[in-house]
């Protein structure tokens, strides 16, 4: 289709309009559209996986790659024999025991619901990225029969708590054939840790392995071992050596299974949203239709004298599709290096926004996250050119047929 009569020619129309401001004012309007359109799909994109690395990250600050729930009890020596024989895995950094347990604290007034997790503070650091959120405590804070306690930020301070405090945590214990008794521990408040997720803060505390053994049955207790990979995002592959070195009653579950309903959230907003300023572009292409049917009008004279001359149709059409590509991929490339550039420097852009306009996209007072994070995926970018590139193609089909259908005798009879 594209000879070099049909490229020449097509190339000609655009050079030959130039000085009159671009093809005209509607050009303009598809240039910009495409460009902007193509660009805000680029950096809201960015910063949408930029979220979601920094709620993978939040999320997995307290909560290991990946753990193996033991079946039954669990025994000191059933963890400790799993996590060695776990730590001989390729792909596994580190193993840690642990138990919950399900409780109430009581701080009168107020009482709440929390989740008593039970770890070893030596190996701890091996499974999570709990010590940079830790405030005023550490976890040698956290010794055997200590009855010492780290609790979340936002629990503490609905309990009214303050370090050096203590908190009353109250534990149902089933007996067979009678009724549940409630089995009351007093713990000191050792320190805070600050995950800026609900899910950990507002409900999670860390005591020694050992005293929340002491506070409950072993049947009342879930545990087993927490595993950190050499990379999160290799947990899936990795599972199925995991699932083969441990007993085969247990569960094994990585990352990706215990928060999917986080990440599918974000999937489909995504999707969504990617959809919503893709039409930007197709209205965009409109305008390059409109800008072409015109032009296409204009030329009538020219496509009659073309064809007399012997041109072919395919060839008139092949003319107006390099017109119009040459104008709406400019754009696309216009809008592609924008987004980029936009998307790159993010943290840059935002604080220049706040200071000129005098508010903030993210209250600190308000959000955990005070800065807006960007993640460029290139294959996003990839995506994103190609798919404004097939949208401004097929802008150009239905005026390139119009062009070709043009009769000769029709065009010349009133020239």
């Amino acid at each position: 289709m594209f000879q070099p009569l049909s490229l020449f020619v097509g190339l000609r129309y655009v050079r030959a309009r130039q000085h009159k401001f671009f093809v005209s004012f509607i050009t303009w309007v598809s240039l910009a559209g495409v460009g902007l359109g193509v660009a805000a799909l680029i950096v809201v994109l960015s910063v949408m996986n930029g979220f979601e690395g920094e709620l993978r990250d939040r999320l997995l600050s307290l909560s290991a790659h990946a753990r193996v729930v033991l079946p039954g009890t669990v025994g000191e020596s059933d963890g400790e024999a799993v996590a060695a024989r776990l730590r001989r895995v390729p792909g596994v950094a580190g193993a840690a025991p642990y138990v919950d347990l399900e409780a109430l604290a009581v701080h009168l007034p107020e009482m709440q619901p929390l989740t008593l997790r039970g770890i070893d503070p030596a190996v701890e650091p091996q499974v999570t990225d709990i010590v940079p959120l830790l405030q005023q405590a550490s976890l040698a804070d956290l010794r055997a029969g200590s009855n010492a306690l780290i609790i979340g930020r936002t629990l503490a301070e609905q309990l009214g708590l303050a370090r050096g405090e203590h908190l009353t945590v109250m534990v149902p214990v089933a007996r067979a054939g009678a009724a549940p008794t409630p089995r009351l521990r007093e713990f000191t408040v050792a320190g805070f840790f600050e995950a800026g997720l609900q899910d950990h803060d507002g409900t999670l505390a860390l005591v020694h392995i050992a005293d929340a053994r002491a506070l409950a049955p072993e049947a009342q207790l879930a545990g087993g071992v927490r595993l950190r990979f050499t990379t999160a995002l290799a947990a899936p592959s990795l599972m199925p050596a995991v699932r083969a070195a441990v007993p085969e009653a247990a569960l094994a579950r990585d990352w990706t299974e215990d928060h999917a309903s986080y990440f599918r959230a974000i999937r489909i907003e995504k999707s969504m949203m990617a959809l919503i300023l893709l039409l930007i572009v197709g209205v965009a292409a409109f305008n390059i239709v409109a800008m072409l049917v015109m032009v296409v009008n204009d030329k009538r004279t020219d496509i009659a004298i073309l064809r007399t001359f012997g041109t072919s149709p395919r060839r008139v059409m092949a003319i107006f599709i390099t017109q119009g590509l040459a104008i709406a991929w400019f754009g696309v490339f216009a809008g592609v290096a924008l987004g980029v550039l936009l998307a790159r420097n993010v943290g840059r852009i935002v604080p220049v926004l706040e200071r000129l306009f005098g508010f903030r996209f993210l209250d600190a007072d308000v959000y955990y996250i005070t800065q807006i994070p960007s993640d460029l995926h290139w294959r996003d970018v990839l995506w994103i050119g190609l798919a404004a590139l097939a949208l401004t193609l097929l802008s150009t089909l239905y005026p390139a047929r119009r062009a070709a259908a043009t009769s000769p005798a029709e065009a010349l009879r009133y020239e």
